[in-house]
């Protein structure tokens, strides 16, 4: 059943999809809501329809990374225009919904939409403190002082990925320890 939602998913309904843009451009940046709109893609990064899951949709806006124009003379401290930032756009909606949730941890997300202006990712929030959470022995790791605030960590799967964790070998000689160790020399 989820890899035939999952392929309905590659290549969604043009006016469904539309639809659910311009009703979810009317919502405010960070909705609660009841569960997830991608059900295999929740599913196989760790929800579970249970007590002391929350899901939360963030809306980020898309471009806006270029500095503006330098308008005196030349110098090299004005060496580049182009803003480089070193987190992803998953990241940052993460961090985002971290911020407004505090009592919550971030377990995951994915992406489910994207328009000209914005990006929409759904959120698993998970409450430490929940009963349910504590009980279960894959998640109440979640509670322990080591996972506390794991996405300003960078410990999340978007944030090793933007990091460069996913990477071996050749070509990743600066990213480990951490991009701070190698002077930020990994981007």
């Amino acid at each position: 059943m989820y890899k035939k939602l999952r392929n309905l998913w590659k290549s969604p309904e043009k006016s469904l999809m539309r639809d659910r843009l311009i009703e979810w451009r009317r919502d405010p940046a960070i909705l609660r809501i009841e569960k997830p709109t991608n059900i295999s893609s929740a599913r196989s990064i760790g929800y579970k329809a249970k007590e002391g899951f929350i899901m939360v949709r963030v809306r980020v806006i898309r471009g806006g990374r270029m500095r503006p124009q330098i308008k005196k003379g030349r110098r090299s401290k004005a060496a580049r225009r182009k803003k480089i930032v070193g987190m992803s756009y998953q990241w940052i909606a993460e961090q985002r919904a971290q911020k407004f949730y505090k009592n919550l941890e971030v377990l995951n997300s994915y992406k489910v939409g994207k328009d000209g202006r914005h990006f929409w990712f759904e959120i698993i929030l998970i409450d430490p403190q929940h009963p349910v959470i504590k009980k279960d022995r894959k998640l109440n790791m979640l509670g322990k002082k080591a996972n506390k605030k794991r996405v300003t960590h960078g410990l999340t799967s978007a944030a090793k990925k933007s990091r460069g964790l996913n990477k071996k070998g050749k070509g990743a000689e600066k990213i480990r320890p951490s991009r701070r160790a190698n002077k930020g020399r990994s981007k």
